[in-house]
């Protein structure tokens, strides 16, 4: 079992008032994880989403997707 900790960064984009969200990519290799955390709450929960899925969700941004 590893102990590694997150380490936590935001987008270089996210300068829009605080409506933030940090990812731990460091732990997909170790866990197969990444943790996402709201910047306001750094101390607050945090939801570790599978490697996989978190990849998805980010071609699907890049995609444009989720456009309403």
């Amino acid at each position: 079992m590893t102990t590694e900790s997150p380490r936590w960064f935001k987008s270089s984009y996210s300068e829009n008032g605080g409506a933030c969200i940090e990812i731990a990519a460091n732990l997909v290799a170790s866990r197969g994880v990444v943790p996402v955390r709201d910047s306001k709450d750094p101390q607050g929960p945090a939801l570790s989403v599978p490697a996989t899925a978190f990849a998805s969700f980010v071609a699907g941004v890049k995609a444009d997707e989720f456009r309403a």
